[in-house]
């Protein structure tokens, strides 16, 4: 009897630390898997346990999330760092070319165009008009008109004619360059429509015909543009 009660002192004796080993063993796992599941959370904040609540500090009156050593630029969030993270935005296309209409009129001086008192246009005159052509290119319109203005100097007779004889002049240069002569209208206005006003009373010889010089010109208006 009293081997028999020894016996079972020694089991207990071996079984009980056995117990407590295997308890201890296991929270040790559990707490490892608890460790575990906290290092599943974002790396680039300190973060609670599962819940995956990140630490906050309120130092320097804000509230700012703890930061691993980890942490990149590539981790920010608008609710940790208040910036919200940077979407990379689709450029637009570019726009297609637009080619300009030409302007609704073009001013041409006289004096650029023609010698005083000529309507033979000169070469920087057709260059002025080559330009002008240039910019008629792909561009759809009904008519053009052409209206020569002279100055005051001489007969509203003389004027008259001198003003339509340029606007002429204008008129075949385009239809040698290409322009349709249908398409074309020429006007003489004469001294009818000056631009100078007053500005030149009191004014008489060289000092004159300088200041005139504005209304000396040919007015080249497109008409219909679309």
């Amino acid at each position: 009897m009293n081997k028999l009660s020894a016996k079972k002192k020694l089991i207990g004796m071996i079984l009980l630390p056995a117990f407590f080993s295997g308890a201890i063993a296991a929270q040790t796992a559990s707490a490892a898997q608890d460790h575990s599941n906290d290092i599943q959370q974002p790396v680039g904040y300190t973060s609670e346990g599962n819940a995956g609540k990140v630490w906050r500090s309120t130092y320097d009156l804000g509230n700012h999330c703890w930061r691993t050593g980890y942490w990149d630029d590539t981790m920010t969030t608008e609710e940790c760092d208040g910036i919200p993270k940077e979407e990379k935005v689709a450029e637009a296309p570019p726009a297609p070319a637009l080619i300009p209409p030409p302007p609704d009129k073009l001013t041409f001086s006289a004096d650029a165009l023609f010698d005083f008192d000529s309507a033979v246009l000169k070469p920087n005159g057709k260059i002025a008009l080559d330009e002008f052509i240039r910019g008629l290119e792909g561009i759809n319109y009904d008519v053009i008109v052409a209206e020569g203005h002279a100055d005051r100097i001489g007969s509203p007779e003389y004027n008259q004619k001198l003003s339509l004889r340029r606007a002429e002049s204008v008129k075949a240069y385009l239809v040698s360059r290409g322009i349709p002569e249908s398409r074309i209208f020429t006007e003489g206005k004469g001294e009818t429509q000056p631009v100078t006003g007053t500005m030149c009373d009191g004014k008489s010889g060289q000092a004159l015909r300088a200041c005139l010089e504005p209304d000396r010109r040919v007015e080249v208006e497109v008409s219909g543009v679309r």
